[in-house]
């Protein structure tokens, strides 16, 4: 998946606990959202490109849980994260 650009409109934080459903923690435009991937990459926060998915979870409010509806989408994202965690976890044990 490519790496999001500088030039994002949209972008949005979840948190998952793995027990509820993921959270919006975060969500803005223009500079707002290039600040959120600015603090993600430096915590090393695995970022994913989806314009749209976006767009569509930065209407849900600040805290409140992802509808329904948008489960299996972001379960694809969740997904996506932790394969990139796990990579990295396990190039940094070989190293």
């Amino acid at each position: 998946m490519p790496k999001p650009t500088k030039d994002i409109h949209v972008a949005v934080a979840l948190k998952y606990d793995g027990s509820s459903a993921p959270k919006v923690t975060a969500s803005g435009k223009g500079l707002t959202a290039e600040k959120i991937l600015e603090i993600a990459e430096e915590h090393n926060i695995p970022l994913q490109s989806n314009p749209e998915l976006a767009e569509i979870l930065a209407q849900v409010p600040l805290g409140d849980e992802i509808p329904q509806e948008l489960y299996a989408a972001v379960a694809e994202v969740i997904a996506f994260a932790y394969y990139l965690s796990d990579k990295s976890n396990n190039t940094n044990k070989s190293s």
